[in-house]
């Protein structure tokens, strides 16, 4: 199948990770756009998964969707306090998702309860970053805000399932998922909640079945993807038998620029489920000119083709 590629580099509004820049190829076939944009640190193998997500939104239809809209988390990246809180009221979301692992920490979480008010949400998301006896810690130090759960708080899976047994706030997965395997979270109890992202688990249908296999309550979250790769992720959402939680889908936000021109960006809280097509206006504004840049988003794509292929 022939498929029409077009590579794309847009500037985050602030620093997300270290990432400053998100950009890669958009393809488009009989079903309608796909988006392949892995992380810089992604291998061969990791952009492969990727890329079987973007092909699977060319070619075949998503599963009829079980609601008409997906209630969605504001992303705080690691800000000051002010910023935080102004990030939070601006959003219109009653939930919030809070990047922490530094010295900022409480302070932003603060911040983001203040902006919130008592009832609206506030899950931490850590990447793994701490330690057991630090996570520990930590959490029952910042749980005072209430906290609806903490996303990630130590790298291994063995680790999670240890520190879930010390603290009483829920502990959701996400890199023990998509970078680990998951029937390991199942086996040693280490999460009450499951983060599923389409992209690195390969697409809707894949991540369906790992959603099935784990029996937890499921949050489905961005890569930071364009609206093209959002839509995948709102697909998901609609898709998954029951939506217990917000879901960290509100992230166009994050970019200075989309390639539609009505981004999936949320209404009161709410994305509607929608699948936007390319618009060729702001394609072009943000497509890279013929060079070393393009020709290096074209040669990623070419080797994650030759992984997927060997599998």
């Amino acid at each position: 199948m022939d498929l029409l590629e077009r590579a794309f580099s847009i500037p985050m509004r602030m620093p997300f990770r270290g990432v400053t820049t998100r950009s890669g190829v958009l393809l488009n076939g009989p079903h309608g756009w796909g988006e392949f944009s892995p992380f810089p640190d992604y291998d061969e193998s990791a952009s492969a998964l990727w890329l079987a997500a973007a092909l699977e939104a060319t070619s075949e239809p998503w599963p009829a969707p079980l609601r008409a809209s997906i209630p969605v988390n504001v992303t705080v990246p690691a800000v000051g306090a002010g910023a935080a809180h102004s990030i939070v009221r601006s959003s219109g979301c009653r939930t919030a998702k809070v990047k922490v692992g530094d010295d900022g920490d409480e302070a932003r979480v603060e911040a983001v309860r203040d902006a919130l008010g008592p009832r609206g949400r506030i899950r931490i998301d850590v990447n793994g970053a701490w330690d057991v006896g630090n996570a520990a810690a930590k959490i029952k130090s910042l749980a005072r805000y209430d906290l609806e759960y903490v996303e990630q708080p130590v790298a291994s899976t063995p680790d999670m399932a240890a520190l879930r047994r010390s603290v009483d706030v829920p502990i959701a997965a996400d890199e023990s998922i998509r970078k680990g395997d998951h029937r390991r979270v199942v086996e040693l109890e280490a999460a009450d909640v499951a983060v599923l992202k389409v992209h690195p688990l390969g697409g809707i249908r894949r991540a369906l079945q790992i959603a099935e296999e784990l029996a937890l309550p499921a949050v489905v979250s961005s890569a930071i993807e364009t609206s093209i790769g959002i839509a995948a992720g709102v697909a998901l959402a609609a898709a998954l038998p029951e939506l217990p939680y917000a879901c960290g889908l509100a992230t166009v936000a994050l970019l200075s620029d989309d390639v539609v021109a009505d981004s999936l960006v949320p209404v009161e809280g709410s994305i509607v489920v929608r699948r936007p097509a390319v618009d060729d206006a702001r394609l072009e504004r943000v497509e890279p000119a013929d060079g070393p840049e393009q020709r290096a988003l074209f040669e990623r794509l070419g080797r994650a083709r030759a992984a997927l292929a060997s599998v």
